[in-house]
């Protein structure tokens, strides 16, 4: 965490990992952004499962959910309900970087649905896909949210190779991607008007002074997120209200001139091309492309590329 957020400071655009936003409090936030009237993509994709995961299941009829960045996994019950039907639903692993977040959803998981394995994962999925030799298969792999769109193309593939190798024959890879928008819609949903997201944004600034012992003073920054119309994504900001320096303990001392900023998260907007380019990148192939009635959201089923 040091070593990343002293790199990530010196950078001339300064920049830090969007993984520092989960601790306990960073997770409940973003859980209230995924309720809020303006964020789209958790409302529709939660219907696009809901519509078509019976179907799939049944087909496909996997033994065990793996899912990234699992959070409350409000939307997993959907999968696991789908699979259970289907006479699977063995085995769940939620991956994720919050340990008292993720215990807590594996607790909540396991009273909801008994006999079924729990085995939560405290991990970052974008270093390492830590998997058991163990886990029953076929298996899906979840990476739902659009989370995918945090990563850079290039990041984006690396994750996905890491997925592709933890596959076997008959497993396959489920991926929620938002889609290309009118800017407006898209805008709006990072800049909710009750501040939800500016709080999840500051928060960033409150883990890295407990974490390293640095000295944010987080009223000194505030929430901006803007579009970049060239690379089709969001880029949230913290922007300093003035010229200020900043102390952080082993890492060095940084200045911050007025109006400057430091990105803590991009967002990545997609249409199927891109998606199908990501997945062939990775070793993937895209099996089955569901979009609600609006295309603002897609579902991505995809499978080993070289699986007949």
């Amino acid at each position: 965490m040091l070593r990343e957020v002293a790199l990530g400071l010196s950078k001339p655009q300064k920049e830090l990992p969007s993984k520092y936003f989960y601790d306990h409090r960073g997770s409940e936030l973003f859980e209230a952004i995924t309720e809020l009237p303006e964020y789209y993509p958790t409302r529709v994709e939660r219907a696009m499962l809901t519509a078509e995961m019976p179907a799939l299941l049944r087909e496909l009829r996997p033994a065990s959910l793996v899912e990234l960045g699992a959070g409350s996994a409000a939307k997993t019950r959907i999968i696991l309900d789908a699979m259970r039907d289907a006479g699977g639903a063995r085995c769940y692993v939620p991956i994720d970087v919050s340990a008292s977040f993720l215990n807590e959803t594996a607790v909540r998981v396991r009273a909801e649905y008994p006999g079924l394995l729990v085995d939560p994962v405290v991990a970052d999925f974008a270093e390492r896909l830590p998997l058991s030799d163990q886990l029953p298969h076929p298996a899906v792999i979840a990476f739902l949210g659009s989370t995918i769109g945090n990563f850079t193309p290039i990041e984006a593939v690396r994750v996905l190779r890491r997925v592709a190798a933890a596959m076997a024959p008959g497993d396959r890879f489920l991926l929620g991607a938002d889609l290309r928008k009118d800017l407006t819609r898209v805008l709006a949903a990072y800049n909710d008007s009750a501040g939800v997201t500016a709080q999840f944004n500051l928060n960033m600034l409150r883990v890295l002074n407990r974490e390293l012992g640095a000295d944010f003073n987080e009223t000194l920054f505030r929430h901006r997120a803007t579009y970049d119309g060239s690379l089709h994504r969001i880029e949230m900001h913290l922007v300093s209200d003035g010229a200020q320096t900043v102390c952080v303990p082993g890492a060095g001392v940084f200045d911050f001139a007025a109006g400057e900023t430091v990105r803590t998260e991009i967002s990545c907007k997609y249409d199927r091309p891109s998606i199908e380019h990501t997945l062939a990148a990775a070793g993937l192939r895209l099996e089955q492309w569901f979009t609600d009635p609006a295309a603002d959201f897609a579902l991505a089923v995809a499978v080993q590329a070289d699986e007949s």
